[in-house]
Formats: C-alpha cells, sequence, structure tokens
C-alpha cells in the first residue's frame, strides 16, 4: 500500500503549475487502436453526453481550439459534447460540484480546494492541460525586485493561482503584505480587466497575471517583465491548467474520458507543431466566446510564454499547496488520491509518448 503523503490545502481556491509531457509522432495505426480501446477492463459504457467546461482565454488553449475546431467532438464519436465558459475558478468548481458539468478545466488550486471539499471523494484530476503562462508585468521605472517596496499590484482574485504565487515570492523576498513598513506592498485582487485599466491610468505599478493578460499589460499597458513564474520554478515547469472529472463520470464512462483525454493530446501536438496556425484559430475563437477580439499579436505571443500538453506537473501541485500554507491561506489536508492518471498513461502507451508520474498523490478510481 502506498504511504499516505500529507501536504496543505487552500481553504480558499488556490492554484499550481504544470508543463509538458515529451512530444512523439504517433502512427494511424495506434490513432486507430486508440479510438477502439477499452478505458478499463471494459467497465463503464460510453457516456450520451458530456458537459465540459473551460475558459475563454490562452492558459485554456487546448480546450479553446479542440472544441472550436472539432477536434473534442469527433474524438468523443456518438457522445454529445456541450460546453460551458467560465471567467473563475470557483464558479467552474461549483458547476462541476453541483453536476451542471460533468469535466472542467481549471487551476490547481480550485481543483485543490474541491478536492478537499469532498473529502477526496467527487473529483479526481486526470490531466494536465498547460504549464507556464503568468508574470509580474509592472512599470518601465521598476528595474528590480527591491522597488516593489511600498507598491501597489494586483492580482485576479483573492488565493487564486496567480494571487499565491504574488503573495509567496514577496514573502519570500523579505517584504510584507498589505500590512506597514518600509518593505510592505499593497495586493489588491481584481478583474483582470481592470488591472489593465488602472495600471494603463497609473493607479496601480504592476500585477501579477495569467496570459493573455500580462502579455496586453506589456503591449497595451507599456509595462515590462520583471518576474516571468518560470523562473521560480525547476526547469521553469509548473501546472497552470489541469483537466478535473467528476468520479462519478469517470466511474460510469471510462470510454468517454479516454476519448476526451486522446483529443486533448492530439490538440496539444498540433498546437506544438504549428504554432502560429493555432495562435490564428485561438485567437477567433476567443473572439468568438467573448464578443470582442485581442489586440493584433497578443495571442500568438502569449501562447509563447506557456507549454499546452497533458502532464499535471504533479509535484507542482503539492508545491503551490506548501506555498498557500505559507502565507496563511490553508490548512493541511491529505491530497493522496487527487490524481487518476491511469487512463492517461494507457493513452501515451497506445502512442508511444511518456507516461506522467502522479508525485505519490495518485490512485486509480476504479
Amino acid at each position: 500500500m502506498r504511504p499516505t503523503r500529507k501536504v496543505s490545502v487552500l481553504t480558499v481556491p488556490v492554484i499550481a503549475a504544470l508543463a509538458i509531457a515529451s512530444l512523439s509522432g504517433c502512427s494511424r495505426r495506434a490513432d486507430a487502436a486508440d479510438r477502439t480501446a477499452p478505458a478499463t477492463n471494459g467497465a463503464g459504457t460510453p457516456a450520451t453526453q458530456l458537459r465540459l467546461g473551460y475558459f475563454p482565454n490562452v492558459t485554456h488553449a487546448v480546450p479553446v481550439l479542440g472544441v472550436a475546431d472539432g477536434e473534442f467532438a469527433q474524438e468523443l464519436g456518438s457522445t454529445k459534447l456541450t460546453t460551458q465558459t467560465f471567467n473563475a475558478g470557483p464558479a467552474a468548481t461549483e458547476a462541476l460540484l453541483g453536476g451542471s458539468v460533468d469535466a472542467v478545466y481549471l487551476g490547481p488550486n480550485p481543483a485543490i480546494n474541491a478536492f478537499a471539499r469532498t473529502g477526496g471523494k467527487d473529483v479526481r484530476i486526470v490531466a494536465g492541460g498547460a504549464s507556464g503562462g503568468a508574470a509580474l508585468v509592472v512599470k518601465p521605472g521598476i528595474t528590480s525586485v527591491s522597488q516593489l517596496a511600498g507598491k501597489t499590484l494586483a492580482s485576479p482574485q483573492l488565493a487564486n493561482t496567480q494571487d499565491v504565487a504574488l503573495k509567496y515570492f514577496l514573502k519570500k523576498n523579505g517584504f510584507t503584505v498589505n500590512g506597514s513598513g518600509a518593505k510592505n506592498v499593497d495586493v489588491v485582487a481584481q478583474d483582470n480587466s481592470q488591472s489593465l485599466q488602472l495600471f494603463r491610468q497609473g493607479r496601480i505599478d504592476g500585477a501579477w497575471l495569467p496570459e493573455p493578460w500580462a502579455t496586453r499589460l506589456v503591449e497595451q499597458g507599456g509595462g515590462k517583465v520583471l518576474v516571468d513564474e518560470k523562473s521560480q520554478w525547476p526547469k521553469g515547469r509548473f501546472i497552470t491548467t489541469n483537466l478535473l472529472v467528476s468520479t462519478t463520470f469517470l466511474t460510469q464512462h471510462p470510454q468517454t474520458v479516454r476519448a476526451l483525454i486522446t483529443a486533448q493530446i492530439k490538440t496539444a501536438q498540433r498546437i506544438t507543431t504549428d504554432p502560429a496556425g493555432s495562435a490564428q484559430q485561438i485567437d477567433a475563437a476567443l473572439t468568438k466566446l467573448n464578443g470582442k477580439a485581442l489586440p493584433a499579436g497578443v495571442t500568438a505571443e502569449a501562447l509563447r510564454n506557456l507549454t499546452p500538453g497533458w502532464n499535471p506537473y504533479a509535484a507542482s501541485l503539492a508545491a503551490t499547496a506548501q506555498h498557500a500554507e505559507s502565507i496563511g491561506l490553508l490548512k493541511q489536508t491529505d491530497l493522496h488520491g487527487i490524481y487518476d492518471l491511469s487512463i492517461l498513461n494507457r493513452v501515451l502507451k497506445s502512442q508511444h509518448l511518456h507516461t506522467v508520474p502522479d508525485a505519490g498523490l495518485g490512485q486509480e478510481t476504479r
């Protein structure tokens, strides 16, 4: 029996990191085998419908493109794909726990929170989705970390991934947050679009944001990147997006989950091999989803700052929880069982790709 591993977890949505497994070619024969092979030893049945949630932004490039170009629907076959988009992790989490979606792409901290809230029973991370794609962008006059003292910085949401990353970074560098004294930094949690507006008006000094907002602060706000979050992680790899699935759906319809993961891998490979063409398609899809276009070139530039894929970089999830604990945003819980990477790894093996580890936090659901 694998020993229980205690790690810390958020009491409010927290976050963490990712990056991508090795890419390798796959033959038509492997593709065909992957579509027909059962996810488990004949258990379960394909779902009539898959209700999928994701965010309309660049860090969710894989589902944005896979849904828009029909790759997800094609791989799901007779299973009807219906989608819903969200702008924040808590809303996506509530939709999954409330039963209005079956699977959702979201950040590590909302995934941790959902797992903790249900006592580890109701959700599983079955794959990663993207790594990287977050940065601290500041006014051009700020040229060193020491100059952050006395400044006001923004994050997207209290205790979200970037909020935790920013506050942990400040603490590690000897700053206080929302306190007093010579080394205090005020951190405000607000909508990303508001951060861009206030940054352009000079009312905040910077923000730690995900893509495409970090790029937008540079391109539209005249800012500069002071800290690329990749610099804070071993080999620059940390989880940004996970695929979280209801355990009920996973148990009843493993074949459907397998089809979704297969489509995700194909889409991520396409983005990697054709970044320019994929950026155009993602840009068009985001314009449709958000009702307005991003400034020219922003999607392509933002896409260069992250790595779409499937590796959940499980060790970074545990580290993120520890970071959140150190800044007082979490309590301890047992994260063992938050991952079930069995279907993902079977798909990877069938396509002659490297399997991915679960950092001792995995447990097969079925």
